[in-house]
């Protein structure tokens, strides 16, 4: 399919419901077995290749990683492979940004919220349909969904249970538009069942939930401003977000929740930026020990195991995975659906708009 050119708008103990331990293989082996390899500087496509000879780097990423890849690049100019290169950089919500990469946005590293958004690109024939065959499946950070509120937390919010009560207000983007909102009530569902909850009392909790709500905006990035000009008691939330909030001095305290999804971003380079020396040693970078290093730095979880192992990060006691809940593919239908969606009911139900973008 051939794009059309527009305008752009512009890990930790895994709980699987029953199941123990580290549910998530690429966590488990993949992932140990890359970090044990970039240790030691073997892994195929994750060390930086030498002298990209300058050029420029289309990077278009959801809204989260702005601040982070700011000083991802200030690192990559500074290696051999990264100097001379110029960066256009584009940020917002991940839905929105997958969709205007098809419509024409140029794009040589592309960096998600979901492999939903991702998946739109493989369709477009704008990323390799084997974009996450390799030793991290294409990810490049992980997080949880925390609970980000008003400093000393007044309304002591600690549990899903206190979203729900009488008097409090939330905040969480769009599911429509925004990768962080997906996650985020997804980890609000599969919080339910992980406390032995029907699946019709899961749904029922979301709904009360979404009706608890005061604002959606479009991003994550928009939610988090939002909320810190005064709107909400709560807001649902990145982990790596809500720590780049604390650090910017911002009036918050960061409540993690016992039970969280394990949030998966993925990376991969576009048909175009496959063929752009520069693009493909600024991946590589992200990937390496050294840009690993940088996204724990910024409050991301490296996917990378030789550099986690030397960082602390927030442990939900119980942390399912999107694999617990049937995988991507089943979830959007079920969920996500414009049309007859859980959500999408719900929202439709509440006033607020189901479409994309």
């Amino acid at each position: 399919m051939k794009s059309t050119p527009a305008p752009p708008r512009v890990r930790r103990r895994i709980l699987d419901l029953g199941f123990s331990g580290r549910a998530a293989t690429r966590l488990a082996v993949a992932t140990m077995a890359a970090g044990a390899m970039v240790a030691a500087g073997a892994v195929v496509g994750l060390v930086a290749p030498a002298g990209a000879s300058g050029g420029t780097v289309n990077l278009v990423a959801y809204s989260t990683p702005k601040a982070a890849f700011g000083a991802e690049v200030t690192a990559f100019e500074a290696t051999k492979a990264g100097q001379g290169v110029t960066f256009s950089q584009s940020f917002a919500a991940s839905g929105t940004q997958a969709d205007d990469v098809v419509s024409g946005l140029p794009a040589d590293v592309v960096n998600f919220s979901t492999t939903l958004d991702m998946d739109k690109l493989v369709k477009a024939g704008l990323v390799a349909k084997n974009w996450d065959q390799n030793s991290t499946a294409g990810m490049v950070t992980d997080s949880i969904v925390s609970f980000i509120v008003r400093k000393g937390n007044p309304k002591h919010i600690k549990t899903w249970a206190d979203l729900i009560k009488s008097g409090v207000q939330v905040v969480t983007p769009n599911p429509f538009s925004s990768g962080s909102a997906k996650w985020n009530l997804l980890a609000a569902y599969g919080a339910q069942l992980t406390t032995g909850q029907s699946a019709a009392k899961a749904q029922a909790y979301l709904s009360k939930l979404l009706s608890h709500t005061v604002s959606q905006p479009t991003s994550a990035s928009t939610a988090l401003q939002a909320f810190l000009a005064g709107q909400g008691d709560v807001l649902l939330d990145y982990q790596d977000d809500a720590d780049y909030a604390v650090h910017q001095g911002e009036p918050i305290t960061v409540v993690t929740p016992a039970q969280s999804i394990l949030i998966q971003n993925p990376i991969a380079l576009t048909t175009t930026g496959a063929k752009n020396p520069a693009a493909k040693a600024f991946e590589a970078f992200l990937l390496s020990a050294a840009g690993q290093k940088i996204w724990a730095q910024q409050g991301y979880q490296p996917v990378v195991a030789s550099v986690a192992k030397k960082f602390t990060f927030p442990e939900p006691a119980k942390l399912f995975t999107i694999g617990t809940l049937g995988g991507w593919t089943k979830v959007n239908t079920t969920f996500f659906d414009p049309t007859t969606g859980i959500v999408a009911k719900i929202e439709a139900g509440l006033g607020v708009s189901t479409a994309s973008g």
